[in-house]
């Protein structure tokens, strides 16, 4: 009887400590759960925000030249980098504003533009704009002579006027103007070939805007000659 008592015991004691093995687990999950979730958002916000957590404008550009190049040279990647050296103040500016207000569409430079001051924003032109390292220049030579006539006398037959008419003879732009010499080749096919989706206006227009019939007036050979021509000026 006494060995049947304390069976009987033995059992209900780890009836007992299984229900709050149980309950433990139960609460402890949600716990863990939450845990993860807190660190992944903690770590998508962090990436998103990371240009804010550096002060000064030198941290700013150091964090700017991880995928534009040390000297603002841009990068040929999955997605061609532009080049930001030597680019005109102005238009340096109005791009980054153009993408806080979703007049251009990036979801990275949107992040990266958001949390910079107007002052932030100057300094970093200023920066860039004091760059000037050589070309990248791998398009294809055979293009460049066309190029050059496209962008300097236009295609009088299509109405196209000459590209350096507003961007310059040497294609260094002026104030809300941009640079293009030494811009990247893809990154010019890129813009020109899909213009109103790399700037769609949304908004208040910009300058870009008197881009837009320049842009689909040219043939797809025609984008890629230009391309190739100001990607080799210095």
């Amino acid at each position: 009887m006494d060995a049947r008592l304390r069976r009987a015991e033995r059992a209900a004691l780890k009836e007992r400590l299984g229900c709050r093995k149980v309950a433990s687990l139960q609460l402890t999950l949600p716990l863990a759960i939450l845990t993860i979730v807190l660190v992944a958002t903690g770590r998508a916000s962090g990436a998103d925000t990371a240009a804010a957590s550096k002060p000064g404008p030198e941290a700013k550009f150091e964090y700017c030249q991880d995928c534009h190049g040390l000297s603002g040279q841009g990068y040929h990647g999955y997605y061609p980098i532009p080049r930001l050296a030597g680019q005109q103040t102005e238009y340096f500016e109005n791009q980054l504003r153009a993408f806080i207000e979703h007049r251009r569409t990036n979801n990275i430079m949107y992040h990266v533009a958001r949390v910079l001051s107007p002052a932030m924003m100057t300094a970093l032109a200023r920066d860039f704009r004091a760059l000037n390292p050589k070309p990248l220049g791998d398009a294809p030579r055979k293009l460049v002579a066309t190029g050059e006539q496209i962008f300097q006398n236009g295609v009088p037959d299509d109405n196209v006027a000459a590209c350096a008419a507003c961007h310059g003879p040497e294609a260094t732009g002026k104030d809300q103007i941009p640079r293009l010499a030494g811009q990247l080749y893809p990154y010019v096919v890129k813009a020109l070939s899909n213009w109103s989706q790399e700037r769609g206006q949304t908004g208040s227009p910009d300058t870009s805007a008197v881009m837009k019939p320049v842009a689909h007036s040219l043939t797809k050979r025609q984008i890629e000659a230009v391309a190739a021509y100001v990607s080799y000026l210095k």
